[in-house]
């Protein structure tokens, strides 16, 4: 019996492909009416190949429920937020799963924390747990470390042919749980010790971060010089040994926006570059909404409830709102006292902002300025139906002529 705690969009697509494997699987999470809706055979977020793998997994004998259940191994796939005041992970909530498994873990089990955490967490906080609650790492119970590497919109796909990486201190549990994820994951499993595997993950993100500021840095430097920065960016990439990315309205989702701030939080002083890219893009929402205001000015439009933001989600073609750059423009907006801004995104059918559409044609009609912050298919695929209007594209996916950019 594998026991996933935590059935979000990490852990659920997991025991959803480890039950399609022929696993024995057992789902918890504290959500009552998310373990109602699973219950219901209701998923609570969309992906592509979710549905099918939810049937097969619910044929294969996977069950849901708010309880946790006497298991051999456990993988906890729960939120690791930052404190936004000391930039420190915030493992309440993987202390919590922790401390519940606890008193149902076989002698001998395995807690696999698939939660990204900083350096040295499961060792300073986890171990520390378990053996303050009487039980002994290495015999009793057996930690280790196995970072999800997969993003919303191609998890399935990701799941089954990502490289992995498991941590363990102890070489022979490291091997029962690759063994584990090799049941589904066609990619290759590397084996190293627990605090190496908690800085790998953390260190992938932070690359991912330093790169997108880059890019975010120079189109804030080419807009205050009046030059083209997707131009500069097009011709530089001629080389062999550049590729710049494309920059945009900021970063979202819940690595990339959050697991830098573990180093900056954990090394003071010495991640000064991480740093540095994280105020850069979040720094971004605001830099596009000044946009807007110039746009507002050149263009004659007086009353900011003619604006409408196009897409909410983090990304493109998802309903992953989490971190959005959109939203965080709508706080900045609200830190300036203005409010009456539009919004609309095809991915997000339920209220999560003031003056929300869900409709693209009923959004069209009430604004002059189309402000495109996610590159949905669906607005590349309907040019035609903002022609006639102001647009400001934060995500260079506009076909128009005359639109404006970053």
């Amino acid at each position: 019996m594998v026991n996933v705690i935590g059935l979000g969009y990490i852990g659920l697509p997991t025991a959803l492909m480890m039950a399609n494997s022929g696993v024995k699987v057992y789902g918890t999470d504290k959500n009552k009416e998310l373990i109602n809706n699973l219950q219901e055979g209701n998923l609570s977020f969309s992906e592509e190949g979710l549905q099918e793998l939810f049937d097969g997994a619910v044929n294969n004998g996977i069950e849901f429920g708010e309880e946790y259940k006497r298991a051999e191994i456990y993988i906890v796939a729960v939120p690791t937020p930052y404190i936004k005041c000391s930039k420190k992970v915030d493992t309440t909530y993987i202390m919590e799963a922790v401390k519940s498994i606890l008193p149902k873990c076989e002698k001998g089990g395995v807690i696999v924390l698939e939660s990204t955490v900083s350096p040295g967490t499961i060792s300073k906080s986890i171990r520390y747990l378990v053996e303050s609650e009487g039980y002994k790492c290495g015999e009793d119970i057996h930690l280790v470390h196995a970072p999800e590497r997969i993003i919303p919109g191609n998890m399935i796909t990701e799941l089954r042919n990502n490289n992995r990486t498991i941590g363990s201190d102890n070489i022979e549990i490291g091997r029962k749980v690759r063994d584990l994820y090799k049941i589904f994951c066609k990619g290759e499993i590397f084996l190293t010790d627990i605090k190496t595997a908690e800085m790998t993950k953390v260190v992938e993100n932070t690359y991912r971060d330093i790169n997108i500021a880059f890019a975010n840095e120079l189109a804030k430097i080419c807009r205050a010089d009046n030059m083209d920065v997707y131009e500069i960016i097009r011709i530089a990439n001629q080389h062999p040994r550049v590729n710049i990315l494309s920059p945009g309205p900021g970063v979202g989702g819940h690595c990339i926006s959050v697991d830098p701030w573990f180093l900056v939080g954990d090394y003071p002083g010495l991640a000064n570059i991480v740093l540095a890219a994280r105020k850069i893009n979040d720094s971004m929402p605001e830099f596009v909404l000044e946009r807007i205001s110039e746009i507002m000015e050149a263009e004659g439009i007086r009353d900011v409830s003619q604006v409408g933001l196009y897409g909410i989600t983090y990304k493109e073609n998802v309903d992953d709102i989490r971190e959005s750059p959109t939203l965080q423009l709508v706080e900045c907006m609200k830190k300036h006292l203005a409010s009456g801004i539009k919004a609309y995104d095809p991915y997000v059918f339920r209220n999560v902002v003031e003056n929300q559409y869900y409709d693209l044609d009923s959004f069209l009609n009430d604004i002059d300025l189309v402000v495109i912050m996610v590159g949905h298919n669906e607005i590349i695929e309907n040019m035609v139906k903002i022609k006639d209007k102001i647009v400001m594209d934060t995500r260079n996916v506009c076909l128009l002529d005359g639109k404006y950019r970053l």
